[in-house]
């Protein structure tokens, strides 16, 4: 069973892959404040909301110095369409390892867990964010988010930080 990070450890350093090719982990936003917000599935109702929410207060984290990065398992073309069709601005990353034995980041953090809908079970992201510090050191986590309100949350955890 994977440890659940909380506040005061160490942000594990996964890389993922971003919608243009790229590569990103966590260590690359060293010196500055990293919030990484991981939802479920792309163009699904709270997952674009909430993606929007960031989107809409992105500037208002750049002045706190603080990154945004929304992960989730969507491949990245999926993730370019979802950006072209709401006009996203928050930079995503897909937690999905190249050698299929490999876990992901969602994995390492234990947020990939098994859920239940209408008695079928399936594994799945818990929406979870976290406010890393510019030492990479986590300072805040939040689990099983309520989307509404959230980013505004985020944004004033960040500001105090």
């Amino acid at each position: 069973m994977t440890t659940r990070p909380e506040a005061g450890d160490a942000m594990l350093d996964v890389m993922m892959e971003t919608p243009d090719g790229g590569t990103v982990k966590p260590s690359d936003f060293r010196g500055r404040k990293l919030v990484m917000f991981f939802y479920p599935k792309d163009d699904t109702p709270g997952c674009t909301t909430e993606n929007k929410d960031f989107t809409a207060l992105k500037h208002e984290f750049a002045a706190a110095d603080t990154a945004l990065l929304g992960v989730s398992k969507d491949p990245p073309a999926k993730h370019q369409k979802f950006i072209a069709k709401h006009d996203l601005a928050v930079p995503l990353a897909s937690d999905t390892p190249a050698e299929s034995d490999e876990d992901g980041i969602a994995e390492a953090l234990g947020i990939w867990v098994e859920k239940n809908m209408y008695g079928k079970k399936y594994m799945g992201m818990e929406r979870t964010t976290y406010l890393v510090a510019a030492d990479g050191k986590i300072k805040q986590v939040w689990r099983k988010v309520k989307v509404k309100g959230h980013a505004d949350e985020v944004l004033a955890a960040a500001k105090a930080l």
